[in-house]
């Protein structure tokens, strides 16, 4: 599964983004995504995950701001982030997660820089 992020960038505070996440080399819809990030100096952490059925979770710090969706006819995961804030700068990776054969597998994109001034 070959995974490509877009849509980072510089923004204000209470600016917006939207991620893209496309895949390729496997059935879309059969994979859970996730969008991670990674500030300078601390762990990756999970942002926001949907699985195949379309559930989702969010890590409380951006609960009400974000939202991810994807649509399974563009293979593509989507993170829309409102009212970013500073706290919110970092580098924004998709995952994907397979299950085949009772054996889960997973996958990382290349990461997008997402930059929010105060």
């Amino acid at each position: 599964v070959q995974l490509q992020a877009s849509g980072g960038g510089l923004v204000q505070a209470g600016g917006s983004l939207r991620l893209s996440c496309a895949a390729s080399g496997s059935i879309f819809s059969n994979l859970a995504m996730y969008w991670y990030r990674q500030a300078p100096g601390r762990q990756r952490e999970l942002v926001a995950a949907i699985s195949t059925g379309g559930s989702t979770n969010y890590a409380d710090s951006v609960k009400g701001r974000f939202t991810i969706s994807r649509d399974n006819a563009k293979n593509t995961v989507y993170l829309q982030m409102n009212s970013l804030n500073p706290e919110d700068t970092a580098v924004y990776y998709c995952n994907a997660e397979v299950v085949r054969v009772g054996i889960k597998y997973d996958y990382w994109g290349q990461g997008t820089q997402v930059t929010v001034s105060s």
